[in-house]
């Protein structure tokens, strides 16, 4: 059974910083994993991907820059260090891990989610 475990969430003033962890078990393999997040009252959008050999990494425009993603395969897990917070970066952060190749900025193409934590910048 897969499991995804999200932790490093929390509140933070604008301007600081947080790293968030996510922890794989029973996932044998995964062509790439990513981070989503979903703001109040908005879809579920993307922010981060990295493949598994960390050879490619791709974000959204709005946190280029400011969030960088990386993996330690040794560990299952996959971190994204989130710098510069906005207010507007505020939203239930979710790790995904997918296999099945195509366009990995969409939810789709990702076959497995974690509970998410939530991530609040106070301004």
């Amino acid at each position: 059974q897969v499991q995804l475990v999200e932790s490093g969430g929390g509140l933070v003033q604008a301007g600081g910083s947080l790293r968030l962890s996510c922890a794989a078990s029973g996932l044998t393999f995964s062509n790439y994993m990513g981070w989503f997040r979903q703001p109040p009252g908005k879809e579920r959008e993307f922010v981060a991907a990295i493949t598994w050999s960390g050879s490619k990494i791709y974000y959204t425009h709005s946190v280029s820059g400011r969030f960088t993603i990386s993996r330690e395969n040794a560990k299952n897990t996959v971190y994204l260090q989130m710098n510069s917070l906005k207010p507007e970066d505020a939203a239930v952060y979710y790790c995904a891990a997918g296999g099945r190749g195509g366009d990995v900025t969409l939810r789709l193409s990702y076959d497995y989610w974690g509970q998410g934590t939530q991530v609040t910048v106070s301004s």
